[in-house]
């Protein structure tokens, strides 16, 4: 899927690159590393509207509240891995999005986050950022 495709559809997909310190001694990919590619997909459907960066600048941070992974498949430095994510629910103060690894059509994990946006200065739970609520058509 394109950029431009997985934007308009709500879904971030990227190809992930499967890196040598990435392997555990068992050959495949260690578990921890999806914990990092979850954040590189999170802040990837971020930047579709509300960047980071800019986030930061008007005194707002994304905050994880949870993370859960099923791992189906074990994944190895061959393996062809896509990465896709998406908001899977968007209420007032919190979000849940769904991600998934795949090479081709079968999936080696799947995974749930949870979370909420706070204002920085207050520590304090804010609403959901005009930008995402738009980009998410609500």
């Amino acid at each position: 899927m394109s950029e431009a495709a997985a934007s308009m559809s709500g879904i971030y997909e990227v190809r992930l690159r499967v890196q040598t310190y990435d392997i555990d001694f068992a050959g495949v990919v260690s578990n921890i590393v999806f914990i990092r590619w979850l954040e590189d997909l999170r802040l990837g459907l971020m930047d579709q509207a509300y960047p980071l960066i800019q986030a930061l600048a008007e005194d707002v941070a994304p905050i994880l509240l949870a993370t859960r992974i099923t791992y189906r498949r074990p994944v190895t430095i061959a393996d062809p891995l896509v990465g896709r994510i998406r908001v899977a629910d968007l209420g007032r103060v919190r979000w849940r999005l769904a991600a998934e690894f795949a090479v081709g059509a079968t999936i080696h994990a799947e995974a749930e986050q949870e979370g909420l946006f706070m204002r920085l200065s207050t520590r304090r739970p804010i609403a959901i950022p005009a930008p995402i609520r738009r980009w998410h058509g609500g």
